[in-house]
């Protein structure tokens, strides 16, 4: 049974830093790119960063560009998102997503002094 579990969210003042952790169970985790989302309140949901199967290419969302990092252990099954000099705007639910449609159940972030 595939399974995605995000963790590491939190309050945190503009400009800080954080670092998003998503488990995944189930599968064979190397055989898949993956991708992060986030969902602002009141917004839909978009499309933040992704990775291909072995990480060797990376995109991101020009809103968070320079900013964040994509990044991938195929051995620990773990699909990480380090986030610096945060934004209020950043200020949302953070998701793992995988093909077929899999989510987790996400992991509040928000930034605010």
């Amino acid at each position: 049974q595939v399974q995605l579990v995000e963790s590491g969210g939190g309050l945190v003042q503009p400009g800080g830093s954080l670092r998003l952790s998503c488990a995944a169970y189930g599968f064979s985790f190397g055989s898949y790119a993956m991708y992060w989302y986030r969902q602002a309140p009141g917004k839909e949901r978009e499309l933040v960063a992704s990775i291909t199967k072995a990480g060797g290419s990376r995109n991101y969302a020009d809103s968070v560009k320079g900013r964040f990092t994509i990044s991938r252990d195929n051995v620990k099954n773990t699909l990480y998102l380090q986030m610096n000099s945060l934004k209020p705007d950043d200020t949302g639910v953070y998701y793992c997503w995988r093909a077929g449609d899999y989510w987790g159940q996400g992991t509040q972030v928000t930034v605010s002094s």
